[in-house]
């Protein structure tokens, strides 16, 4: 990288910066091991690329992931993995035991998000399937789940391909139903650290869209937020277009709980707290001419702070009851599904900034950022709660003239979960398997 694109990424990039994490030398050997690496990346690299995008054009949703974890079983099997499926649903468990050392744990996502594709890639997908609630949706890879598992593939090969320089024992896990922050919990709950080897520590990548392809970016300590899932029925009294006043219109009452939701957030919240509450679905009525008698909303919610993630939930019934009552209607349905709440992710400190100095040893020190913490949210976070020290790191893969030109306010870069969101494959693969095959490396050289 040139010095003139660094001076980009620094000056630019807002949350992203050449990595600051304190320094921690990477064990002695990663450097004469860091040339296998990339050596053994290559070689695999146009059969990764073709289970990218076999994965990619092949999406399947959260808790139907049966192909999917069937492929990826099958490639732990080839290497020599003794795999059990059915973990949690379709999650799939691979070890390899090679010798006494630690147990590291590599975990992929598998699951797809109910999108109709809009890439126009060759090899986009046209999945269309009936979802849980007999609604026909389109299925696409819009979160990177696809890359996820391209480079855990790549890094199970590469790790069996190298087992002469390392001693431990590797746990490989495909994880259902991430997107719906329940895979992780199911898997635990089917015995995933009383059944198989518990891990010493567990890595994981994520796809970022607003890092440059070749870089990782890390985050030390808290990363990524509490999510939950919040359904409203509103209740009213249906009746005619043309005489509202023999109704009571749960149109009405919606729209003003979706604006007075936002006070939660503007007027409720500590400015220097970080909070947010999106309806991200609202659907009632079927004719331009009917008042229905219900509305029904959907709201994701995010936080930091068990204290302020109680508050907002208080805050939403409570809104959404004072509505109704204004409007003398029936109390609403607030309902918390607590089955998809995601707590927040911390990131090991000790093992991330480990890990943060190998991957500068690997990737050269220009490309390893530094990223803040951010609103999103990953069941990972449940392996770190159950006693294993975690460290998720994030993979670049947009073009670093994009990531630019969204930091000067030009352009801005696809969001995760948009339908025209995907990775640049190469160098996002090769820059996948180098540094998690080099994380999980650092810890089991010896």
């Amino acid at each position: 990288m040139t010095a003139i694109r660094r001076m980009v990424f620094v000056g630019l990039f807002g949350l992203l910066s050449i990595s600051s994490v304190r320094a921690q030398d990477p064990h002695p050997r990663l450097g004469e091991l860091t040339p296998l690496v990339r050596q053994q990346t290559a070689k695999h690299y146009a059969d990764l690329e073709k289970l990218y995008k076999h994965l990619h054009a092949n999406p399947e949703l959260s808790f139907f992931e049966e192909k999917t974890a069937a492929r990826l079983a099958q490639e732990l099997r080839s290497l020599g993995f003794t795999v059990t499926e059915k973990v949690g649903g379709h999650g799939i468990v691979g070890v390899l035991k090679n010798g006494d050392g630690p147990v590291v744990m590599v975990r992929t996502d598998m699951d797809a998000l109910p999108i109709v594709e809009r890439t126009g890639l060759d090899y986009a997908s046209k999945v269309r399937v009936k979802d849980p609630d007999g609604k026909e949706v389109g299925v696409m890879h819009a979160c990177g789940h696809d890359m996820h598992m391209t480079c855990w593939t790549g890094v199970a090969r590469v790790l069996t391909d190298l087992k002469d320089h390392w001693r431990g024992t590797l746990v490989f896990i495909g994880q259902p139903a991430e997107e719906r922050g329940a895979g992780a919990k199911a898997m635990l709950d089917d015995g995933l650290f009383t059944r198989f080897p518990k891990p010493d520590y567990a890595l994981a990548l994520h796809c970022d869209s607003q890092t440059p392809h070749g870089c990782v970016s890390m985050t030390e300590g808290l990363a990524l937020a509490n999510v939950d899932s919040v359904d409203i029925l509103v209740k009213g009294k249906g009746g005619h277009g043309s005489a509202p006043h023999t109704t009571i219109d749960p149109i009405v009452i919606a729209a003003r709980i979706v604006l007075d939701l936002q006070t939660l957030v503007s007027r409720e919240t500590d400015p220097l707290d970080s909070a947010v509450v999106t309806v991200g679905s609202i659907h009632g009525g079927s004719k331009h001419n009917i008042i229905p008698s219900e509305v029904k909303m959907q709201l994701t919610v995010r936080s930091f702070k068990t204290t302020t993630r109680d508050k907002l939930l208080k805050g939403i019934e409570r809104i959404a009851k004072a509505a109704a009552q204004a409007a003398n209607a029936p109390d609403p349905e607030v309902l918390v599904d607590t089955k998809e709440f995601t707590p927040a992710m911390v990131n090991d400190e000790k093992l991330t900034r480990r890990t943060a100095a190998a991957l500068r040893k690997c990737l050269g020190p220009d490309r390893v950022l530094t990223k803040a913490p951010v609103m999103g949210g990953e069941d990972f976070s449940r392996y770190g709660l159950a006693g294993v020290p975690i460290c998720l790191f994030r993979l670049g893969t947009e073009p670093p003239e994009r990531v630019a030109e969204d930091a000067r306010g030009g352009r801005p870069v696809l969001s995760l979960h948009s339908d025209l969101y995907y990775p640049i494959v190469e160098p996002s693969i090769k820059t996948g398997v180098e540094s998690l095959s080099t994380a999980a490396l650092n810890l089991l050289v010896r």
